[in-house]
């Protein structure tokens, strides 16, 4: 087991000035299995931000052992690691591999090789060189607006302070969810930061499954929730990060409404779940490559 706890509970809340709130199977990261209701309650108010509250009453509490999904009311992992951490966040680009179904896999071949060099150098001095055929849109990938607008900025123009050394924000999905919208997002604070949608769906990469209809996505109220407040950048782990079932046809809203806005898309990313809920930096640059609006990248994040 990862030693995280969370609680599960029914909560009765009293104002001050009147008025009340109720709460059933709200669960709630705890610092350890032996919390008791005043102190439950206590994190339950910190982690809503209510004010004014001069009673809680937690009923049918439950302590469960699965790890935290990130809140004000325990640290992040970040803030109890010591030390300097990367973690990978890219999938491994390989010969054939298959990012979208049914488009083109990458060619990997060699241009030089080293037997071949050596007619070029002094005795005992080779090298390698490869070559890499392939679409821009290959693993884990940037789209920047001009993927979608014509007059949008690429791979050239866009500047470097939204794609490198951002603050990071992971907002984990529960399993079974398909369409994540604005009430999925409204907890966070995500101004100036890389919002990283963790769906899980990053299991499936490189299968059939993958393409299949019920792919996680981000809706169009959930892309302006984002654009509104303020989000520098979009990452998610699923196969777009728009709709792509049968139901949608052709539109793609998510894409249309962060790019307009000049916030970059990161798609097919992979391991959010080693990250902790924040407090971490996030960096996903491509090549600088004039007339392109996509591009693979290796998207890492540090945590200190």
């Amino acid at each position: 087991m990862n030693g995280e706890f969370r609680a599960q509970f029914d909560a009765d809340v009293v104002f001050d000035d009147g008025g009340g709130l109720s709460a059933e199977g709200f669960r709630l990261d705890i610092p350890g299995d032996g919390i008791d209701d005043g102190d439950l309650a206590a994190l339950f108010v910190r982690h809503l931000g209510l004010l004014m509250v001069s009673d809680v009453r937690i009923k049918s509490k439950r302590i469960v052992e699965e790890p935290h999904k990130g809140g004000r009311a325990v640290p992040g992992a970040a803030d109890r690691t010591a030390g300097r951490r990367l973690i990978e966040l890219s999938h491994l680009v390989t010969d054939g591999m298959t990012t979208l179904p049914g488009w083109p896999a990458p060619r990997i071949t060699e241009w030089l090789t080293r037997a071949a060099s050596r007619k070029h150098y002094a005795p005992g001095t080779e090298f390698h060189v490869a070559r890499i055929d392939m679409i821009a849109n290959t693993g884990t990938y940037l789209d920047t607006p001009a993927h979608r607008y014509a007059d949008g900025a690429d791979l050239s123009g866009f500047p470097l302070d939204r794609l490198a050394d951002l603050p990071g924000l992971v907002v984990r999905l529960p399993a079974g969810i398909r369409a994540i919208d604005r009430l999925l997002l409204a907890p966070y604070d995500v101004a100036g930061k890389a919002v990283l949608l963790h769906t899980g769906w990053d299991a499936y990469f490189d299968t059939d499954g993958y393409g299949a209809p019920e792919a996680p996505h981000l809706t169009d109220a959930g892309a302006k929730a984002l654009v509104d407040a303020g989000a520098a950048l979009v990452g998610i782990d699923s196969i777009n990060i728009d709709d792509m079932g049968p139901a949608a046809g052709g539109e793609r809203p998510a894409h249309s409404i962060l790019l307009a806005a000049g916030i970059p898309i990161v798609e097919h990313l992979t391991g959010l779940g080693a990250l902790p809920p924040d407090g971490f930096r996030f960096t996903a640059a491509p090549p600088r490559v004039a007339g392109m609006g996509t591009f693979p990248v290796r998207a890492f994040a540090v945590v200190d």
